[in-house]
């Protein structure tokens, strides 16, 4: 049995979403505590064998929370066994959804200068009519200008669960 910590930095909710699948994915004869990155802070890193952290995009990247978390906790991360995953809707396009092609995920680990064990992108959702006026707006410019959808009446989910479910098998098992 690994004790595992599932952390998360979620804008609106869908990384938040993703994580709990992997929780319950892991949970099966393990013991797993998901938290959000706020409450991550006062947790003893120490106490788990495996760190899974989970990270949204907005506007072009990670939150300045995450990069903090990560520099003041990068020692004890080096010692344990890391996971990262970024969700962004970039990861939409075949092209940029690997870890090694995602332009968001290659940002992420030359600012952050941390190598975790493992590391995957998953696309993300645009969910427009959660949206306050000005990120609807700004969200559909950015949409409308990289090919995606433009329906602000609508949202887009671009998350392909089978990659996350394969991603929570190979942590439960090769991890």
């Amino acid at each position: 049995m690994s004790s595992f910590l599932v952390i998360y930095s979620s804008t609106d909710g869908h990384t938040k979403t993703i994580c709990e699948r992997i929780k319950n994915f892991l949970n099966d004869g393990n013991l797993v505590e998901l938290h959000p990155l706020e409450n991550a802070k006062k947790i003893d890193l120490y106490k788990f064998d495996k760190i899974i952290i989970g990270a949204s995009i907005r506007y072009g990247k990670h939150s300045n929370e995450l990069y903090k978390f990560i520099s003041l906790n990068k020692n004890i991360l080096n010692q344990k066994k890391c996971a990262f995953f970024s969700v962004n809707v970039v990861a939409r396009k075949p092209e940029k959804n690997t870890a090694e092609t995602n332009p968001y995920i290659n940002k992420f680990l030359k600012i952050s200068k941390w190598k975790p064990n493992k590391i995957k992108v998953f696309a993300g959702k645009v969910d427009y009519p959660n949206y306050n006026l000005i990120d609807k707006y700004i969200i559909k410019f950015i949409m409308f200008i990289t090919k995606g959808p433009t329906d602000i009446s609508q949202s887009y989910e671009f998350t392909d669960w089978s990659k996350v479910d394969d991603f929570s098998e190979d942590l439960k098992n090769n991890f």
